[in-house]
């Protein structure tokens, strides 16, 4: 599929195929339990205002960019590099930017694995057991559940790859967005009238300046980056599949609206039930991963009804983990598809061993592989790291720099197709200047918390 023509490059139905599926991608893990956790411990309503800001701005700057990019040059991240940047520097720059959704994936659905066996056992009508101390430690220890509720995870995702990207992706995503809308909402309403939880609601929703901190603005663009998909190829990937009619610019707008929308019904379903559960002590809602999988089913076990809330808030998680690692493998496929020429199935196959044998890895290094550390993180975590921390914000210097070298009016000719721009003065004052010195930011302070100099 080397050919960037329209007609014969698969593409989205439409605009609402294209934000569906974008938000879809957005909408994942982070969300859900990341999103949470990090306001509780910067701010509260100071890092929502901060993040806010953040995702209108450099957020929508960095998806306008690689979106537009996509489009103009109908391909995926290595193509559209190797189309548009005339150093090797530039097209290692595609590379960077391809190679991150295919080791970002194999440990995704082991998390989303463990979402599959919390789930199970709600339905099964084990809420109590996993609401145990040391159910979730010995549950990850332990190889075979783990690596079972792993392949099924990764099974779920690669299905849907290989139907295609209308079919597939476009069709799962219109189901599941929407059911997940509503699950967020009914879960939200119902943690917020739990006794105790007024104190939760104003602590994630009114700003406290006395709260704001150098690091609320630090852990805001991480978690921007994070959430919005930004510098994975993904957006890369998913604008090669846009039409030309469809408006590059309101559509960012909307995703940037989903995905926040979905953080903060995140954060009122889980700060007010922590806050009612714990009597506001925030080192509950500070406990990092574990939120997830140790404090809300001891949050569900105190409550009424707590039973189904597991099982609807579950389903919930397992949704937008789902959405999230379709997005993943689709812009891994494109890439073999595009780059090396290979069929859509043979490309599922390749991420299909990939993700089998890292992992694997990454499930195991809970368990027998434990003894194996690298720079002081087990296997799973080190994965996030190098990803996450280190090659995402390389990823998004690089698209910067390539819209720098490659002219901004051309972004901004793609953009004007479909849309006025009318924050194209914005735009072009970000993506030259302050969207590098974020980046920057996030990538110094990613290695100086690694080597201990600050503490994230």
């Amino acid at each position: 599929m080397k050919n960037s023509d329209e007609s014969l490059r698969a593409s989205f139905s439409g605009k609402l195929g294209y934000v569906l599926a974008a938000a879809g991608s957005a909408v994942g893990l982070g969300n859900i339990w990341r999103f949470p956790y990090l306001a509780a411990k910067y701010g509260g309503g100071m890092f929502l205002l901060t993040y806010l800001i953040l995702a209108l701005t450099f957020g929508y700057t960095m998806m306008v960019s690689e979106t537009a990019l996509g489009r103009l040059s109908g391909k995926s991240p290595v193509g559209a590099f190797k189309t548009y940047g005339k150093t090797g520097l530039a097209k290692a720059g595609g590379w960077v930017n391809a190679v991150i959704p295919m080791l970002i994936l194999p440990y995704y659905s082991v998390i989303g694995g463990w979402v599959i066996k919390y789930l199970f056992e709600y339905v099964r009508g084990n809420a109590s057991e996993t609401a145990a101390d040391g159910f979730f430690g010995t549950f990850i220890t332990s190889p075979g559940g783990a690596e079972v509720c792993f392949l099924i995870f990764a099974f779920l995702t690669l299905i849907v790859i290989v139907l295609g990207v209308e079919n597939g992706v476009e069709k799962v995503s219109r189901i599941m967005m929407p059911v997940l809308v509503a699950l967020a909402v009914v879960m939200a309403v119902y943690s917020m009238t739990r006794p105790g939880a007024a104190a939760g609601i104003r602590y994630l929703l009114v700003p406290d300046l006395k709260h704001f901190s150098w690091m609320t603005v630090v852990a805001a663009l991480g978690q921007m980056f994070y959430s919005l998909s930004i510098a994975m190829g993904i957006l890369i990937t998913y604008g090669s599949y846009m039409k030309k009619d469809v408006n590059i610019e309101s559509s960012m707008h909307q995703v940037i609206f989903f995905d926040s929308g979905i953080a903060i019904l995140a954060g009122l379903m889980i700060i007010p039930a922590v806050f009612a559960f714990s009597g506001g002590d925030m080192q509950a809602l500070q406990a990092g991963p574990s939120l997830m999988f140790v404090t809300m089913p001891k949050v569900f076990e105190s409550m009424g009804l707590g039973h189904l809330v597991g099982i609807l808030f579950f389903v919930l998680v397992l949704f937008a983990a789902l959405t999230s690692s379709i997005s993943l493998a689709e812009t891994s496929v494109s890439t073999l598809q595009d780059e090396l020429g290979w069929t859509r199935t043979k490309g599922v196959v390749f991420m299909a061993v990939l993700v089998l044998v890292l992992g694997s890895l990454s499930s195991l290094g809970f368990g027998v592989l434990s003894n194996i550390t690298i720079l002081g993180m087990d296997i799973l975590d080190f994965f996030d790291f190098l990803t996450n921390s280190i090659m995402m914000p390389i990823a998004a210097f690089a698209v910067c720099l390539l819209v720098s070298k490659m002219g901004i009016d051309k972004i901004a000719g793609e953009v004007k197709l479909s849309s006025r721009f009318r924050f194209e003065g914005m735009y072009r004052v970000f993506v030259r200047t302050v969207a590098p010195v974020f980046v920057a930011v996030i990538l110094f302070s990613s290695i100086a918390s690694v080597l201990g100099w600050i503490k994230i």
